[in-house]
């Protein structure tokens, strides 16, 4: 089953201006529930641009939007932004968690925002950062915390409301190499174990490569589709 469809997604910025840039330029693709895929492109190829626009963080200037066959085209801020609570998670290279607060009061937001009771969020939100391997510093606020460690709160914050898909923009660029394989295992086990489908937005080829299809993104356009080596 097709989750999401793009279809002949056009993003321009400062569009009538002399500065007008476009970004993307016709970008077509569909993910299938289930599927762990990676978009893989160098700096300035559009990455960004298109994963705020599969989270609903953006609008394109044209094309159009289907998720679960839903046409989002003309849906409203509101509407989006439930939406964006509901079916998606995002995981960014800087963790952007909230500093003020605990690693157990950072992934209960999501449901804060979704309606959910103190006592069911709280629960749920032990529940996720025991699943991510964090049980023992849920407590800790993030300048307590490594880099890996930040991410994994980052994950579980991600996934606390059960969205559909997870969107993971360069989710280890900022760690080494041995914490970024563990998030990497953290990503195939969430994918695997919870079916969940996992969008990695990044530059490496080699993490590409462990991704079910990669997408290679140039200049905002798709410019080719693979399989990747060690997709099962």
């Amino acid at each position: 089953m097709n989750l999401i469809e793009l279809d002949n997604i056009i993003k321009t910025y400062h569009e009538g201006e002399e500065n007008e840039l476009e970004v993307l330029h016709g970008v077509g693709l569909t993910i299938r529930e289930g599927e762990f895929i990676s978009i893989v492109g160098e700096s300035g190829s559009g990455k960004t641009t298109l994963m705020n626009i599969i989270g609903l963080l953006d609008r394109p200037n044209s094309g159009t939007y289907y998720l679960r066959g839903r046409d989002l085209g003309e849906t409203s801020d509101n509407e989006r932004s439930h939406i964006r609570n509901q079916e998606i998670g995002f995981v960014f290279q800087t963790y952007n968690l909230i500093s003020r607060t605990t690693a157990l009061s950072n992934v209960e937001v999501p449901m804060m925002y979704a309606g959910v009771p103190k006592r069911e969020r709280i629960e749920r939100a032990q529940w996720l950062l025991e699943k991510v391997g964090m049980k023992d510093r849920m407590n800790h606020r993030p300048e307590e915390l490594s880099g890996g460690q930040k991410q994994r709160v980052a994950i579980a914050r991600a996934i606390a409301n059960s969205p559909a898909i997870l969107l993971a923009d360069e989710p280890t660029g900022a760690l080494d190499s041995q914490t970024g394989r563990n998030i990497m295992d953290l990503f195939h086990e969430l994918n695997e174990a919870d079916h969940r489908t996992v969008v990695l937005i990044t530059h490496s080829q080699s993490l590409s490569e462990e991704t079910q299809r990669i997408l290679t993104l140039l200049d905002g356009r798709i410019t080719g589709e693979r399989r990747g080596i060690h997709a099962t």
